[in-house]
C-alpha cells in the first residue's frame, strides 16, 4: 500500500484536482492578504513612532542623542525586530513629516513596503509626484529596484506625454488609456548608436534588446513582429515594428525615424493603420494605434501634422544615454537593465 500523499491519480475522486487547485489559489490569496495586512500594520506603526518623535522634537527639543537612546531601548525590548536603528527612526520621523495625514497613510501609503517609502522620501520632492509613484507601484507591483529606476528615469514627467490626436479619434476611456500608454521621450540607454546610424540600425538595436525595449514601452505591450509585410493593391509594404496592447485590445504600429519628424510621416502612418485595420484586425479588436518615434521633433509641426488625421496616432522622441542626463548625485546608483529584467520577471 502506498503512503498517504502518493496515491495514484486513478484512485482519487474526479473532482479532487479541481478542488485542490481551488484550495491552493485560496491559500495563495490568503497569504497575500496576510502579508499586505502585516505590511499595513508595520507602516502605520512606523508612522506613529515618527509622528511622536516629531512632536517631541518640536515641543521638547529632542536631539540625536535622545534618538540613539530610544533606538537602544527599543532594540533591547524587541530584539527580534530590526527596524529600530537610529537611522530608521529618523526615516520614520521624515515619513511623518512628509505625510502628516494618518488617514492618507492608511488608505494609500501603507499599501507599499517600507523600503519603497524610504526611497520615495529620499528622492521625490513633491507630494503629487510621490503619490503618483505610489499608485503606479500598487498598480504594477514594482519592486524597489524598479521603482528607483522609474524615478531616476523621470517616468512621472514622461508618461502620457506623446503628442497625439487620441482625444479626437478615440472614445474617452480608450483615448485616456492610449495616452497613458505613451511616453515622451522614450529612453533607449541600452543602445549604442552613432550619429550616422539609420532607422534600420535603430530597429536592429531595439530587437537585439527586445526585452529591454518592452520594459521601456511599459506594461501591456506584446511583440508581434518586425518588418511586418502588408500587400495592398499588389504592392508590398513593411511596418517597422508591430505590437499588440493587451489592455487597449488593439494593434500598436511603431515607425522608427533616425532624424527629425516630418509631416509626411503622419500620412504614411495613416495608410499603415488603415491597412492593419483591414487586413489584421479582428472584429473584437479596437482601432489600431500608431506611434512615430523620431530622434527629434518640433511640437507645433507634430500637432499640425496630426490635426486633421482621423486615425489615432502619436509622435514622440527617443533618446539614448540616460545616465548623462542624471544629476551627479544619482549617477552610479541606477540599477542596471539586467537587474531590472530580473525584477520584472518575478
Amino acid at each position: 500500500m502506498l503512503p498517504i500523499g502518493q496515491q495514484p491519480a486513478a484512485q482519487l475522486p474526479r473532482s479532487y484536482r479541481q478542488f485542490l487547485d481551488g484550495l491552493k489559489e485560496r491559500i495563495r490569496k490568503s497569504r497575500l492578504r496576510a502579508a499586505i495586512s502585516a505590511n499595513k500594520e508595520l507602516i502605520l506603526l512606523y508612522w506613529h513612532i515618527g509622528h511622536e518623535i516629531l512632536l517631541r522634537q518640536k515641543r521638547e527639543g529632542w536631539g540625536a542623542k535622545v534618538i540613539e537612546r530610544l533606538s537602544c531601548d527599543l532594540l533591547r525590548a524587541f530584539p527580534d525586530m530590526k527596524g529600530f536603528s537610529p537611522r530608521n527612526l529618523m526615516f520614520m520621523r521624515g515619513f511623518a513629516e512628509v505625510y502628516p495625514d494618518r488617514q492618507k497613510v492608511k488608505q494609500l501609503v501603507s499599501q507599499i513596503p517600507w523600503g519603497h517609502i524610504v526611497r520615495l522620501i529620499q528622492t521625490v520632492k513633491y507630494p503629487a509626484e510621490r503619490d503618483w509613484y505610489i499608485q503606479k507601484t500598487i498598480e504594477h507591483g514594482w519592486s524597489r529596484n524598479v521603482l528607483v529606476f522609474q524615478i531616476q528615469s523621470d517616468l512621472y514627467k514622461r508618461e502620457g506625454k506623446a503628442i497625439s490626436n487620441f482625444r479626437k479619434t478615440l472614445p474617452p476611456t480608450q483615448s485616456d488609456l492610449a495616452q497613458q500608454a505613451t511616453k515622451d521621450p522614450y529612453l533607449f540607454d541600452f543602445l549604442s548608436l552613432s550619429q550616422e546610424d539609420d532607422e534600420r540600425e535603430l530597429e536592429k538595436g531595439l530587437l537585439a534588446h527586445i526585452r529591454k525595449f518592452l520594459i521601456e514601452l511599459g506594461a501591456g505591450f506584446a511583440f508581434v513582429g518586425q518588418q511586418v509585410h502588408l500587400e495592398v493593391a499588389s504592392e508590398d509594404y513593411y511596418i517597422d515594428l508591430l505590437f499588440y496592447h493587451l489592455k487597449l485590445r488593439c494593434y500598436f504600429v511603431i515607425e522608427l525615424k533616425a532624424g527629425k519628424f516630418k509631416p509626411e510621416y503622419a500620412g504614411k502612418m495613416n495608410f499603415y493603420l488603415s491597412a492593419v485595420d483591414n487586413v489584421l484586425r479582428h472584429p473584437d479588436d479596437k482601432p489600431s494605434i500608431g506611434l512615430i518615434l523620431c530622434k527629434e521633433k518640433k511640437r507645433i509641426t507634430a500637432e499640425y501634422a496630426l490635426q486633421d488625421i482621423h486615425k489615432p496616432m502619436g509622435v514622440s522622441e527617443w533618446k539614448t544615454k540616460i545616465i548623462e542626463s542624471l544629476p551627479k548625485r544619482l549617477k552610479g546608483k541606477l540599477p542596471s537593465v539586467d537587474e531590472l529584467e530580473k525584477e520584472f520577471e518575478k
